[in-house]
């Protein structure tokens, strides 16, 4: 089977989220198990050209063989990609969105005749990839060359969708036939993930939880009516994780390895977190690890609240992340009352965020909403026990066995949560088995890479 992942941002070349993480895992694990895959991204500016040994296809297509031997082509343009940013600058989206990426996709779709890929599946991601099923199922609706080309749409986030003005239409080379409450319209503008949810063989969400989520009002931004009637062509894929990058036996960011066979060494890693964070080192006192951008969807607006009371408890909790202005404010002053219990650190840093998985007793995500969610994946392969809000993909990793949830959005059961935590770590024997529960989690992406084998047989035949 031959597949092409089209996505607008793919780690290591390009990265603001998650959808990064997915399309940069992805292939490399779909390659392991024998299949031909291809990338075709946008060839932003950020993009290290000498670093990766990117050569020059032709006046406009640039690519890259990566050390899994696997082909990433780049659309380059000046005019959409040479910026400093992929999607917004510092005065927010860029007001020619909807013109970049419906030139991407356009582009992509002739990449694959001039270098006759003629895949089996095409695997759009997100709102930016969602014109590829659009214009396949029309303007090349024709060329025998896609007649067998099946579209798969995974949903990252519902939230972001490419909504623009009706006047843009024209920009889109498309027949205003397709702007009609059937198609690309959306309460009288233009909303590109809709046409993909609409033209795409299969769609799917990066967990069970959340695509069963979105098909309500309360999580469905808009489109959950449309997602209902497309119910039997949903599904819900848990992300994987890469086990390279986060694995605490080869860790070279901690300051003690360990693994299942030996969770003891584990504990001089808190002492570390502590001593870093300038933090009390007291291995009594449990600790509570927090790595998140700072959004009220991450929680921040019940945890705000809560901090004062999780001191109390005799809790030490480390954060690292940045965000909303507001939150940030909440935190400077929660670090400032609470300096023996609460260590805020606004930044990103890759290997404090290693130390705060590797040394916290808990790691704590209390999201609104998550449609999948690394993190709490993460935190269990390092014995990091989850405490977080039942939801999304959160509910489909954490479960009484590996951690702790609470299913009522507010202050007062976030904190029970925590109560019932502290509680068992109070309890070492308990503690200690609960850990290695957590540690023996699979979140591989070998095996999510086989689930997207199977629902991409369902796209072949469907």
């Amino acid at each position: 089977m031959k597949i092409a992942i089209c996505a607008s941002e793919v780690v290591p070349f390009a990265k603001t989220g998650g959808l990064a993480d997915v399309a940069g895992a992805l292939p490399i694990a779909l390659k392991k198990q024998g299949y031909d895959v291809i990338i075709i991204m946008p060839g932003y500016h950020q993009v290290d050209a000498k670093k990766f040994n990117i050569r020059k296809l032709n006046c406009d297509i640039s690519y890259c063989v990566t050390e899994n031997n696997i082909k990433v082509y780049f659309i380059e343009s000046q005019q959409y990609f040479g910026r400093k940013g992929l999607y917004q600058d510092e005065n927010g989206d860029y007001r020619d969105n909807i013109e970049r990426f419906a030139y991407y996709c356009r582009r992509a779709l002739h990449l694959l005749k001039e270098v006759n890929f003629s895949c089996d599946i095409i695997h759009a991601h997100d709102w930016q990839a969602s014109l590829i099923p659009v214009y396949l199922k029309t303007v090349y609706s024709k060329d025998e060359f896609y007649s067998n080309m099946r579209t798969v749409l995974t949903i990252h986030n519902i939230g972001y969708q490419g909504i623009f003005s009706k006047e843009e239409f024209l920009k889109l080379g498309l027949d205003w036939r397709v702007f009609n409450i059937e198609g690309l319209e959306f309460y009288g503008k233009i909303n590109i993930l809709k046409g993909g949810i609409v033209f795409s063989d299969l769609i799917n969400t990066v967990s069970p939880g959340y695509a069963k989520e979105i098909m309500t009002a309360e999580f469905g931004f808009g489109l959950e009516g449309l997602l209902s009637k497309r119910s039997r062509y949903l599904y819900g894929i848990l992300n994987g994780l890469d086990y390279d990058i986060w694995d605490p036996e080869k860790d070279e960011f901690i300051i003690s390895k360990y693994s299942l066979a030996e969770p003891e060494k584990k504990r001089p890693n808190k002492a570390d977190l502590q001593r870093a964070c300038n933090l009390p080192v007291l291995d009594r006192a449990p600790l509570f690890g927090i790595v998140s951008r700072l959004a009220e969807q991450k929680g921040f607006d019940i945890l705000s609240e809560a901090i004062e009371d999780i001191c109390k408890m005799g809790a030490q909790i480390v954060i690292l992340g940045s965000g909303e202005l507001k939150y940030e404010n909440l935190l400077k002053r929660a670090a400032g009352n609470f300096s023996d219990s609460v260590s805020f650190n606004i930044r990103f840093d890759d290997p404090l965020a290693h130390k705060i998985y590797a040394g916290s007793d808990f790691f704590l995500m209390p999201s609104r909403y998550e449609p999948c969610g690394l993190g709490q994946m993460i935190a269990l392969r390092y014995g990091n026990i989850p405490v977080v809000y039942k939801t999304g993909g959160l509910a489909d990793t954490v479960n009484s066995k590996n951690g702790f949830l609470f299913s009522s959005y507010n202050k007062g059961d976030l904190l029970k949560a925590v109560k019932r935590a502290i509680s068992v770590f109070s309890d070492k024997d308990k503690f200690s088995k609960l850990i290695f529960c957590a540690m023996k989690y699979d979140f591989s992406w070998e095996r999510a890479a086989k689930e997207y084998i199977k629902l991409y047989e369902k796209a072949k035949v469907k």
